[in-house]
């Protein structure tokens, strides 16, 4: 697409603008409270503290050198920096650089992709509060791609 008409700020274009920082905005503010949660409460921590328990002594088949427990702690953090990237990464695009990512048809679709995984993830394997976040994400993003489509 072409990206001189989203060099000027045209209402299609800070609408694409608007949705894709908003989409990146919940996004990182999941991966900043999942992060939050990792590292203070209980809210990740299994109700049955005997498992608890089990999983700090045990190991995993891989390797002796961590338990369950904090290669557990270990995903979660690395899960939630990954949310992170991606909202800082989208939000500056979108804010600052937005012909960079709306002339790019790569990094366009895959926040795109990106964002679907996750709401398959959400869907299957957690609970709704986040999938239903991740699904307006999504819709926002898509909705932006759609603006930046129209003001080209």
């Amino acid at each position: 697409m072409s990206t001189e008409s989203l060099t000027i700020a045209t209402p299609l274009a800070i609408s694409a603008w608007v949705c894709v920082a908003a989409s990146a905005g919940i996004i990182f503010s999941l991966g900043i409270l999942h992060l939050g949660l990792t590292f203070h409460g209980t809210s990740f921590a299994p109700r049955d503290r005997a498992l608890l328990a089990q999983m700090k002594h045990a190991y995993p088949d891989i390797t002796r050198q961590t338990t369950v427990w904090r290669a557990y702690v270990g995903f979660n953090a690395s899960h939630s920096l990954g949310a992170v990237m991606f909202g800082v990464f989208y939000g500056d695009l979108a804010i600052a650089h937005g012909s960079v990512l709306f002339g790019s048809s790569f990094l366009s679709l895959f926040g795109l992709f990106c964002l679907i995984c996750y709401a398959v993830l959400a869907r299957f394997y957690w609970f709704s509060r986040p999938f239903q976040a991740i699904v307006a994400a999504t819709i926002l993003y898509g909705v932006g791609l759609i603006f930046a489509l129209a003001a080209t």
